[in-house]
Order: structure tokens, then sequence, then C-alpha cells
């Protein structure tokens, strides 16, 4: 997804002016529901709207289980977020300690991710654990990727965004990307002709996976209940599996 550094002056916005959430009952009463996004970051999301981001697609069914409609609140960091006075962030991830600077609740978990790496159809490259002093890795400036493959002494390359390392790796200024399967499999779907081979995440490093939820800003009792069983019933009926293939991701089962 794409991110900034976090701004110093959205953050003291964010602590003086902390918006207070809204229950259900008034989510329904003013029928909408306000979703955080970022305007240009696909495939997450989109202010261009075509294609709109899987975010916007899955916020719009959850609106539509609600019966209210959905309102776009753009935002280019999470310090934004309340000020924005949106109710929910879609993606984020699903631990009470990683969302302690937004305090965000967490819904039930709707997938697994994390970082995996893309590589050229003929690298010889094959895990995490064949990286060495020898290959150099795109990872985001400031991500914990960034920090614990430099720790194995394995050279990188730091971008500001997963596509511009993707880039940097059909372009061969690189031998892998440390990036979403998210950002790799969108990339491979719309540059057909360039796509690379994408590495399964190794789980026996912990902080490069994570389960993904919505993120619920305040909610009430009900309102978290609600988007609970709202995201369990999408997921039963392939309804977030479907609005995830479009933009060529697969989803995993959460753990």
């Amino acid at each position: 997804m794409k991110t900034v550094l976090p701004l110093v002056v959205g953050a003291v916005i964010a602590l003086l002016n902390p918006a207070q959430g809204r229950t259900l009952d008034a989510i329904r009463a003013s029928g909408v529901l306000g979703l955080c996004a970022h305007p240009n970051s696909l495939p997450f999301a989109s202010k261009a709207a075509d294609p709109p981001g899987f975010q916007i697609e899955l916020g719009e069914a959850l609106a539509h289980e609600l019966g209210v409609s959905l309102r776009l609140d753009w935002i280019i960091t999470q310090y934004q977020m309340r000020s924005a006075g949106c109710d929910i962030v879609l993606d984020v991830i699903a631990d009470r300690e990683a969302q302690g600077e937004t305090r965000l609740r967490i819904s039930k978990p709707y997938y697994r991710t994390g970082v995996a790496l893309a590589v050229p159809s003929s690298s010889a490259l094959a895990s995490f654990q064949s990286l060495n002093e020898h290959t150099k890795v795109g990872v985001q400036v400031g991500s914990v990727a960034a920090m614990i493959i430099s720790q194995r002494h394995v050279p990188t390359s730091t971008f500001g965004f997963e596509s511009d390392s993707l880039d940097a790796l059909s372009n061969h200024e690189i031998d892998a990307a440390a990036v979403t399967p998210a950002a790799a499999s969108y990339f491979n779907l719309t540059h057909p002709d360039k796509a690379f081979r994408i590495l399964d995440r190794d789980e026996s490093i912990a902080d490069l996976n994570w389960n993904v939820a919505v993120g619920m800003v305040r909610p009430d009792d009900a309102l978290r209940d609600t988007i609970d069983g709202t995201v369990e019933r999408l997921r039963n009926d392939g309804t977030i599996d479907r609005i995830y293939r479009r933009y060529g991701v697969v989803l995993h089962t959460p753990k």
C-alpha cells in the first residue's frame, strides 16, 4: 500500500482533536458508513475510481449489509484518521499491540498476509533463506522487513512505495522486492508481460506475517458485533474472495 512517513503535524492534530466514534444507531440514522482510505494506492484504494480498489469494494459491501451508503474519507497517513471522522479502516493488522497508536478496535480477521518476495521468473531464489550478501532486495523505507533483512547482512535498496520497488525489480535494478502479496499480485495482473514469481511467505518469521481485519474507530459493542457478523457472512458466501480476486489477489485463511 502506498504510505508516506508519518507527518508530525498530522499527529498533533489527531492528538488535539480525537474524534469520538459513532454508534451503530448513529451510522444507520445518518445513512452513511465512513471509510478512510488512501487516494492513490491501488490495488487497495484509488480516488480515480477506475478501478476503485478492493478496500472500496469491500467497504461498499459492508455498507450495503448495514443498510447504508459508503462515504469515502481520503487520508494520506494514519494520523489523519481521527480528524477525518471515518468509522472504519480496512486491511489493518489484526493485532492490538500493532494498533496501539491508532487505538482502533479490530474485527475478526478475514485473511492472512505479510511480506513476500517477488523475484524474476528466471531467479534462483526460492525463499527468504536464499537471500545472501549478493542479493539486493527492495524494501519500504522504515519497514520491519527492511530491518529484518538488513540484520541478515543482505544488501537493500529502500523505496517509498511498494510499486516503486516492483518497478525497480522489473528494470533489473534489484534482485528481489519484499512486498505484500497483494501488491505483487496486482503488478502481475496489470503487467502480464513482466510477471514475477511470488515466493511463499516465511511463517517462521513472525513479524513478517499477520492477520488482516476491519479497524473500527471507537465503535460501540453493537457496531463491533455487527461488523464481525457481516465480515463472517461475506467470507462464507465468497464475496470477499471475489472482490480480491478481481485484483489478482488470492486470499489465505487467517491463523
